[in-house]
């Protein structure tokens, strides 16, 4: 998509000579949105020297001013402020947004949720090329999905066979594992795999990072809201966590593709790290 290409680096990228191809390959753009901003550009008139000054957002206001630009019903939050204070030791999403809240009841203003304030974070950061301090940070984020392999549990009276399937959970910064072994893949196992999770691991985390399963999540389309399961919902607000599904068709940004390691999704539970088996 256009709307959240870095527009000031293709520019940039092509002023040092390289081609629209050879910045697609580098930078695993799309071709057709990198040809979107040379062509704003060229119908603009302008060059690397008259947006070198500028910030990437601004750049990209510029090619294409309003485009993406939606009335939201919501304060908008000081973006750059807020990244400014996640560099602060102890600072987290949480607390700014609790801040935020605060602001809005002050001024009577209708405020976001969590979910969005981390989402509409995170989008900054993409858009305006800014390190997202978020990304992996001691405690901050959990993520979990069912294991694709399976194990079997035999009854030693009756040698009956049972399928069994693995929960698994990882923090994303120490790569540390949990693993919950669960006789089917059913909501109530979801939800109680996730109570033992917090249990094994001793506390909660800000954000939960799941894949987009209907267990947790009903829909997730490319623009709007996400759309939680009620259960899941009121779970992760139990836990005081926000629900941050992976985007569609952006494997990177699951967890079974990231940094939940091999030895957990492909190994016995008890290989794992960390390790809670239900029996």
């Amino acid at each position: 998509m256009v709307r959240k290409i870095r527009a000031k680096l293709v520019l940039q990228l092509r002023n040092q000579g390289l081609s629209g191809r050879a910045i697609s390959l580098a930078q695993g753009m799309s071709r057709h949105s990198i040809q979107a901003v040379i062509d704003a550009a060229d119908q603009l008139g302008l060059g690397w020297d008259d947006v070198a000054e500028k910030s990437e957002g601004d750049v990209y206001l510029t090619l294409f001013p309003g485009r993406g630009v939606r009335e939201s019903v919501f304060a908008q939050p000081d973006w750059v402020q807020v990244h400014r204070e996640l560099a602060r030791v102890g600072v987290t999403l949480k607390l700014l947004h609790q801040e935020y809240l605060d602001g809005c009841s002050r001024a009577g203003q209708a405020a976001m949720s969590y979910d969005r304030f981390c989402r509409l974070y995170g989008d900054y950061a993409n858009v305006t090329g800014a390190s997202s301090r978020v990304g992996h940070k001691a405690g901050r984020s959990v993520e979990v999905d069912w294991s694709g392999p399976t194990m079997q549990l035999v009854d030693p009276a009756t040698g009956e066979i049972s399928k069994v399937y693995l929960f698994v959970a990882c923090l994303p910064f120490s790569r540390y594992a949990f693993v919950e072994a669960t006789l089917d893949m059913r909501q109530e196992s979801w939800l109680r795999a996730h109570a033992a999770m917090f249990a094994f691991f001793g506390g909660t985390v800000p954000r939960l990072v799941p894949d987009n399963l209907k267990t947790g999540v009903i829909s997730h389309p490319r623009e709007g809201e996400v759309v939680l399961n009620d259960a899941y919902r009121e779970m992760a607000a139990h836990y005081s966590a926000a629900v941050l599904p992976g985007r569609v068709r952006h494997p990177k940004d699951y967890p079974e593709d990231s940094v939940i390691p091999s030895r957990c999704r492909h190994a016995p539970a008890g290989a794992a790290a960390g390790r809670h088996s239900s029996g």
